[in-house]
């Protein structure tokens, strides 16, 4: 404990309550000898982190147990299967930077449910770069997170069923194999389809909208 409290430089008494208080894992033991590693270095460093960007220790307790209760990147993933997403793979620190006072167990449980985030050792990745980078500049404009993740889910079902669509129709009129236009016939289908429902939305929003009284 001494060894990992200098490597750590915290106070030996400080990981004494970190460990009586549940938030670094019981060491591994030898006879009387207790051996902490990389893990728990990793752990006590996070701490550190999150408690610089405002997080208590009980909230952070909350944290990691559910983040501990998330599923393994290869399960969420899928080994080899193919994807043109890119994983990106964040320290818990890296995570409160990018959602600013909106990483919350209630918010990080409904991430890890929707399949966003999984979990690798001390890592956590999360499964698309162009969802966090468009998730973050929601939050940053204002929109809170539990927001977007809602939303998440619901264009999760509408996606799932256009891709049913789109790959019935095709694999009729195919061998059965992937036919190598399916993604990016799908994705000016539904860019085309998504941008005159915005338009349509916005002008039946500009109508309904009751006329501004002339500036006196």
């Amino acid at each position: 404990m001494e060894e990992l409290a200098k490597e750590a430089g915290i106070p030996v008494r400080t990981v004494r309550f970190y460990r009586e208080r549940g938030l670094i894992s019981p060491p591994r033991r030898e006879g009387r000898i207790a051996w902490y590693d990389d893990h728990h270095l990793a752990r006590l460093r996070t701490i550190a982190g999150l408690l610089e960007r405002g997080h208590t220790l009980t909230g952070i307790a909350d944290l990691a147990r559910t983040f501990e209760s998330g599923r393994d990147v290869a399960e969420v993933l899928g080994l080899g299967e193919p994807t043109e997403e890119t994983p990106v793979r964040l320290t818990p620190e890296q995570l409160a930077d990018y959602f600013e006072g909106e990483v919350t167990p209630e918010n990080l449980a409904a991430a890890l449910d929707l399949g966003y985030l999984a979990t690798d050792g001390d890592e956590i990745v999360h499964i698309s770069r162009r969802l966090l980078e468009v998730s973050a500049e929601l939050v940053r404009e204002g929109v809170p997170l539990a927001t977007v993740l809602s939303a998440g889910r619901r264009v999760r079902e509408h996606a799932d069923a256009l891709a049913e669509l789109f790959v019935s129709v095709l694999e009729a009129h195919s061998d059965g194999t992937e036919p190598p236009q399916l993604r990016p016939l799908t994705r000016a289908v539904v860019d085309a389809e998504l941008s005159m429902a915005l338009d349509r939305r916005l002008r039946r929003e500009n109508t309904d909208r009751p006329p501004q009284e002339p500036a006196s």
